[in-house]
């Protein structure tokens, strides 16, 4: 909860003792808040996001610029998704043409440096 409120997305008031007491709708924000991360938004779209949160799910008031921050969020994950599938087709394809020329006597490989370790 302390990340939230540092990244400004949970309010909190210090008691004369020092410990933090949260306002009563905290749970409510918290559970948006993980609701919101599940679905890939960074804590700044978050806290963008909230003032246009309702109910725990949450539900987002439609309005022009929270649509664009989303759809622009959207497009990120697309693009992160098209690259990860690039480079899983580019590994797959590897590792069948090692398997196609397979060899008993490949050189050993430390795991801690990448490049092969002279036998």
């Amino acid at each position: 909860m302390r990340y939230y409120e540092a990244q400004g997305l949970l309010d909190a008031d210090r008691g004369a003792s020092g410990y933090r007491d949260y306002h009563e709708n905290a749970v409510l924000r918290v559970k948006q808040i993980r609701h919101l991360l599940g679905a890939g938004l960074s804590s700044e779209d978050i806290a963008y996001l909230l003032p246009c949160a309702t109910g725990e799910a949450p539900e987002l008031l439609g309005c022009p610029e929270l649509l664009a921050a989303m759809r622009s969020r959207l497009r990120r994950l697309d693009d992160q998704m098209a690259t990860l599938a690039r480079s899983r087709d580019a590994l797959a394809d590897y590792i069948d043409a090692a398997e196609r020329t397979g060899s008993e006597s490949c050189p050993p490989f430390d795991d801690a440096d990448p490049e092969p370790v002279p036998a």
